[in-house]
């Protein structure tokens, strides 16, 4: 049998899973010890034993100053930034992408303006939300908005053209309005669509949210990344990387399972990521 053929069973596929990072984690203790060993002051690689310590601190234990545990703190801010941000871009997109990929004059009307403001560089337009909108939440959350809504829209405005042209014929010869179509057939099938496309706006969206809390704000993950920087507390930083890392996995995963257990009709066509 083919090598591509051949597929691992779930034991094999969680080993081969967690192989990569146990070898990223072999290869960091490696470099950490060997960097301790000759200076045990040194922060720029401290050991796991030593994050683990500062990350129980941060979660668990009162800030000296403003009482708070900051580890909590900071992640209720940037997960309430980043959940308004996409839920603004996704309601955006579905209106939008619908309006574009169901309506030629809609189409002839907001694409080229859309596919225009996608290729702006997000991070560009940073100075101009705070001038407009002030350092506030509104600023950093608009940020995400801008950075994420316009792909957004266009895969999909692409996902309704991509509708078979059959469909609609046959709506339309059963006697449906624009309306009715866009609502009994459109809407229906460009949910898993609109899934996926949270999905993929994840990424863009984590990264403009660390760069905005990293500019202006007073609690966040990326604010407290940046706020340590400065005195490279890496025992902070790493963990916190990681921790954006597991919310930001464990995220997309949710998303996938929901769009797998409501839409399963649109998973039928074999294996997906």
């Amino acid at each position: 049998m083919r090598l591509m053929n051949r597929k691992p069973s779930r034991t094999t596929a969680l080993f081969l899973g967690l192989l990569p990072f146990a070898l990223l984690a072999i290869v960091y203790v490696l470099a950490s010890s060997a960097r301790l060993a000759d200076n045990p002051a040194d922060k720029l690689l401290p050991s796991l034993s030593t994050m683990a310590e500062t990350f129980r601190i941060m979660a668990f234990e009162e800030d000296v100053r403003s009482g708070d545990r900051l580890l909590w703190l900071d992640t209720a801010a940037s997960l309430w930034r980043l959940g308004l941000g996409l839920a603004i871009s996704a309601t955006l997109s579905l209106f939008i992408g619908i309006f574009i990929g169901f309506l030629p004059y809609g189409r002839a009307f907001l694409a080229p303006f859309i596919s225009a403001f996608s290729l702006i560089p997000p991070i560009t337009v940073l100075p101009i939300l705070f001038i407009v909108l002030v350092l506030g939440e509104a600023s950093k959350i608009g940020l995400i908005v801008v950075g994420t809504a316009p792909l957004m829209i266009r895969s999909l405005a692409q996902t309704v053209l991509s509708i078979p042209r059959e469909e609609m014929v046959k709506a339309q010869t059963l006697g449906a309005s624009s309306w009715q179509i866009a609502l009994r057939v459109v809407l229906p099938q460009i949910w898993p669509a609109l899934i996926t496309a949270i999905r993929m706006g994840l990424i863009p969206a984590w990264i403009f949210l660390i760069s905005a809390e990293a500019i202006a704000s007073t609690e966040g993950l990326g604010y407290r990344i940046f706020l340590v920087r400065r005195y490279l507390a890496m025992d902070v930083i790493v963990p916190y990387v990681a921790w954006i890392t597991l919310i930001a996995y464990l995220t997309d995963r949710l998303l996938a399972l929901l769009s797998r257990r409501a839409f399963r009709w649109a998973h039928l066509q074999g294996d997906a990521l």
